[in-house]
C-alpha cells in the first residue's frame, strides 16, 4: 500500500518536473551565453530556497518532530549525495574535466527541502516548492558549459526525494484524540494518540 503511494507521488512530481528537461542543452551564441549564465546563477541560489523555506516553517509550527526528520532527511540527501560523486566519478558532458558529476547536487539539495515540505505539511507547499526545485534542475542542464545531463539531475531528484521519504511524516497538529458516546445505559470514553 505504501509502495503505491510513493508511486503514485514520484508519477506527479515527474509530470510537474518532465516539461524543463524539454528545453535543455541548446547551441551557445553570446546572447545564448549570458542566458545560461543567468539561468545558473538563479539556479545556484534557488537551490536552497525550499530548504530554507521548510526551516522557517518548521521554526513557525515549532514543529520538534519536523525538525528532526528534516535533519535527518537533509543530511542523508548530502551524504548520498557526496558518497555517489566521488565513488561514480561520472565526466560531465561537452568534456569538462573536474568529473563528479552524477548525481546533481543542486537538484538533489533543493528537492530534498521541497519534497520535505510536501510529504510533511502538504501539496500547499510542496507544489510551490517543487516548481522552485524544477528550475534548479533546468539550471544544471541549461546552465553555461553545460554542468549535468539527464542522467545526472534524474539522480539527484531521486537521492532528495527518496531520503527525505526514509524519515519524513506528515505533520498533526493534534496528536491525541478524545472520544464519548453513549447509549442503552452504556457510556465509552476513547481516547487516542497518533505518533
Amino acid at each position: 500500500m505504501k509502495g503505491a503511494l510513493i508511486y503514485k507521488k514520484l508519477c506527479n512530481l515527474l509530470l510537474i518536473v518532465f516539461p524543463f528537461f524539454l528545453f535543455g542543452q541548446d547551441v551557445d551564441s553570446d546572447a545564448e551565453i549570458q542566458r545560461e549564465t543567468t539561468i545558473e546563477k538563479i539556479g545556484d541560489y534557488a537551490q536552497h530556497a525550499p530548504a530554507v523555506t521548510a526551516l522557517i516553517t518548521i521554526l513557525a509550527k515549532k514543529d520538534k518532530q519536523g525538525f528532526w526528520q528534516f535533519t535527518k532527511s537533509y543530511g542523508t540527501t548530502l551524504a548520498a549525495t557526496y558518497l555517489l560523486k566521488y565513488s561514480i566519478n561520472k565526466s560531465r558532458p561537452e568534456s569538462a574535466t573536474d568529473g563528479h558529476a552524477f548525481p546533481s547536487g543542486h537538484t538533489a539539495v533543493a528537492f530534498s527541502g521541497a519534497s520535505f515540505l510536501q510529504c510533511r505539511y502538504g501539496w500547499s507547499y510542496g507544489i510551490p516548492a517543487y516548481f522552485i526545485a524544477s528550475y534548479v534542475a533546468y539550471s544544471r542542464l541549461e546552465g553555461v558549459n553545460d554542468r549535468h545531463d539527464g542522467w545526472d539531475v534524474f539522480g539527484g531528484i531521486l537521492v532528495g526525494v527518496g531520503s527525505t521519504y526514509l524519515f519524513t511524516t506528515p505533520y498533526q497538529k493534534k496528536h491525541y484524540n478524545l472520544s464519548f458516546k453513549s447509549g442503552k445505559g452504556n457510556y465509552l470514553l476513547g481516547f487516542t494518540y497518533k505518533f
